[in-house]
């Protein structure tokens, strides 16, 4: 059987798919032969050699969705934002990304799969807490934020956003969610990092009610 030479290019078309199925009908109507379907010519073995499972294609998509729209970048170079407003317009180009919002929603179930929550707690440490810590410094810096605690928050933010506030991993109900998001406003406030404002909180609300009462 012949090796096929370009490997990232049958991921990629993997993941074109399971994108545009994951959107239209949703992750848990998409099933792997569904995406094989759409591919055109590769079976479900070639699939299934890329990637272990369906929820590991779905946090692909979720990877690669992050890195194509990567908030953080894009508010790098900004001259006219201080640190705390850099750190805001990260909020909002992330909940303005309808796709990706929509992504996250239906991704909520599978990360009780728990080699997805290692492989997510890891590439948070690894990629989110540096962004953070880089525009908390920058903050700290301009006087936009007065933080002593810029490495810790930079640490924690993820796992409060990620982990914390995951129904799958702490059931909450979407008022107790909304409730969570609030105390962890007032928190970094308490910490010297006033992030949210009114537009924050509207684009958050607007995400929780978004997801199913039962979650």
């Amino acid at each position: 059987m012949a090796r096929n030479k370009h490997p990232e290019v049958t991921v990629e078309r993997i993941l074109d798919a399971a994108t545009r199925l994951f959107l239209e009908k949703g992750y848990d109507n998409t099933t792997i032969q569904d995406i094989v379907d759409e591919l055109g010519g590769l079976t479900k073995g070639a699939v299934y050699h890329h990637f272990k499972s369906k929820e590991e294609i779905m946090d692909a998509v979720g990877d690669r969705m992050f890195f194509a729209n990567n908030p953080f970048e894009a508010v790098r170079g900004r001259k006219d934002l201080n640190g705390l407003q850099k750190l805001r317009e990260v909020v909002h180009l992330h909940q303005g990304d309808e796709s990706r919002t929509n992504m996250t929603v239906q991704a909520i179930p599978i990360i009780r799969n728990p080699q997805l929550l290692v492989g997510m707690i890891e590439s948070n440490r690894r990629i989110l807490t540096p962004y953070y810590l880089q525009l908390l410094e920058e903050g700290n810096r301009d006087g936009s934020i007065h933080t002593e605690y810029a490495k810790e928050i930079a640490e924690l933010l993820p796992l409060l956003t990620s982990l914390w506030l995951l129904p799958s991993v702490f059931p909450a109900s979407r008022e107790e969610m909304r409730h969570k998001f609030y105390f962890l406003g007032d928190m970094l406030e308490k910490m010297g990092v006033p992030l949210m404002d009114d537009t924050i909180y509207a684009l958050v609300d607007a995400f929780f009610d978004k997801l199913p009462q039962d979650s």
